[in-house]
């Protein structure tokens, strides 16, 4: 009996040592297992982490290179741009140039504080004008100390500011030059879509912009096979200047797809002095004529009264009724950003369909 009794405890021990022994190891494995989940969260993190960075677009710091290298005034001065370092995306932003203000409001781009208020903004871009964002000068003459207090992060310049690209430097180094090139017009335009989608985290923006952009093109390259010649002028004052390729409308030609009637005219920013009787002489199909006398007197042109005159109701553009005035602050003035490069291809589509 007292065997059996011996037996029974030695056997109720073991089984007792045994789930001891048991619950140790299974605590041990949950341990494991724990420590091995707060590892495998400390991984998810990390890689959480690197998808948000990629998914947010941050790749600052970041090293920004201007639309051009250089640019030359009109007097001659010669800018040298340099590529700009930022630490971080800018916050307080402020631009100089209509075209690149024109992309970045269409980007929804926020932090924008100042902006040249002494000449005639643009139509879509009016609510600039309004006292949340301070006037930093004309387009031509800079109101520095202005500029300098609103401290800012970055400053967008294009050519008429190049010469005093050095001035706006002593108040931030960050300051870009974001303006078209006349002879490569449509590159650089892009190119400054580009830098404001990147600096900006606008990548996905800007494509369908672009995208919308390139299908206007289609449609305008199908209906400039129309026609075998071409002339783009701009109207000032009853004088008239051409423009072939390459020079600042060449695009018409290059992007658009019509034919120059002359490849032979002087490029230059204002055009060469370009007679109606060498209009005549040309003789092209499609006639482009931009108001300039309009964009910078508020509208008051004389310009169908001058061009309709019996020299020009010659020529075969006027007979087939293929004489196209273009608004003259939309193509003069505005223009190389993403709004106004939409609306001048919409209008061309209107005058031409």
């Amino acid at each position: 009996m007292q065997k059996r009794i011996l037996l029974g405890i030695t056997f109720a021990m073991l089984v007792l040592f045994l789930v001891a022994c048991g619950s140790n190891e299974s605590a041990n494995e949950e341990g494991n297992t724990a420590s091995g989940g707060e590892e495998t969260t400390e991984e998810a993190a990390d890689e959480n982490t690197d998808e948000s960075a990629e998914e947010s677009g941050s790749t600052y710091p970041m090293t920004v290179s201007s639309t051009l290298s250089s640019h030359e005034s009109r007097d001659g001065t010669q800018s040298n741009f340099e590529d700009v370092n930022f630490e971080s995306q800018p916050e307080n932003i402020v631009v100089f140039d209509y075209g690149f203000l024109d992309t970045l409001d269409a980007l929804g781009i926020e932090g924008i504080v100042g902006v040249p208020k002494g000449a005639t903004l643009p139509t879509h871009l009016e609510d600039y004008n309004s006292d949340e964002y301070t006037n930093i000068g004309t387009l031509k003459e800079p109101l520095l100390e202005d500029i300098a207090a609103l401290e800012p992060d970055v400053i967008f310049i294009s050519g008429r500011q190049a010469a005093f690209y050095d001035q706006l430097k002593e108040i931030t180094p960050n300051v870009v030059f974001v303006g078209a090139d006349q002879e490569n017009y449509w590159e650089t335009f892009t190119a400054s879509v580009d830098l404001a989608a990147k600096m900006f985290d606008k990548q996905e923006e800007a494509e369908e912009h672009m995208a919308e952009l390139n299908s206007k093109i289609e449609e305008i390259n199908s209906l400039a096979g129309n026609y075998d010649s071409s002339l783009v002028t701009l109207y000032n004052e009853g004088q008239l200047s051409g423009y072939s390729t390459p020079s600042r409308f060449g695009y018409i030609y290059d992007v658009y797809g019509f034919q120059p009637v002359t490849e032979d005219i002087e490029s230059s920013s204002h055009g060469s002095n370009f007679g109606y009787e060498a209009v005549l002489e040309f003789d092209p199909q499609v006639l482009f004529v931009i108001d300039r006398t309009a964009a910078i007197s508020e509208g008051n042109s004389n310009i169908e009264a001058d061009m309709e005159n019996e020299i020009i109701q010659q020529t075969t553009a006027y007979q087939n009724d293929q004489i196209v005035y273009l608004d003259g602050q939309l193509w003069y003035l505005g223009g190389s950003g993403l709004q106004s490069e939409l609306t001048k291809m919409e209008e061309l589509l209107a005058e031409l369909e």
